[in-house]
């Protein structure tokens, strides 16, 4: 079925940064597992492992559109040297991401795609819990100290 082209270049975008997310998940979450952080490894490894099934959605739905995805290209992966710095550079793509899924999901409405609407309303859905996730990580560093916080992540 042939997609609005705008519909689909918009797509590509968010495909764009979900590969992106994926690298950057995939550095924080080994990074963690180095400094011997395995409950964080673990969360951050599920993270980008629900990024990788929402780029495949994006990709099929793209392909199904008419359209060729664009694999090759990320926006820039910005990796954290400590783990608040992490946590706020994965808070600063996700709340860019759900801005980009809003404006996407508006485009959706405007060209009468509902089936490409509802994909991203459904990404949007877990996008806004990753940005709650965040946030509620951020908010314990900042109760509990980073000492505290971190010596809760050493579990597996």
């Amino acid at each position: 079925m042939q997609g609005n082209p705008e519909l689909v270049k918009k797509l590509d975008e968010l495909l764009a940064k979900e590969l992106t997310a994926i690298m950057q998940y995939m550095v924080h979450s080994e990074m963690c597992a180095n400094w011997g952080y395995g409950h964080l490894h673990k969360l951050v490894e599920r993270r980008a492992i629900q990024e990788m099934k929402r780029a495949e959605s994006l990709i099929s739905r793209i392909i199904f559109l008419e359209g060729t995805p664009t694999v090759s290209t990320l926006s820039a992966v910005n990796v954290g040297p400590d783990i608040k710095q992490q946590f706020q550079n994965d808070l600063n793509a996700e709340l860019l991401a759900v801005k980009m899924y809003n404006g996407a999901i508006q485009l959706a409405d405007q060209v009468g795609d509902a089936v490409t609407r509802q994909l991203l309303e459904s990404i949007l859905k877990d996008e806004d819990a990753h940005v709650d996730w965040l946030e509620e990580q951020l908010d314990q560093i900042e109760q509990m100290g980073i000492a505290i916080y971190l010596g809760a992540q050493t579990r597996e």
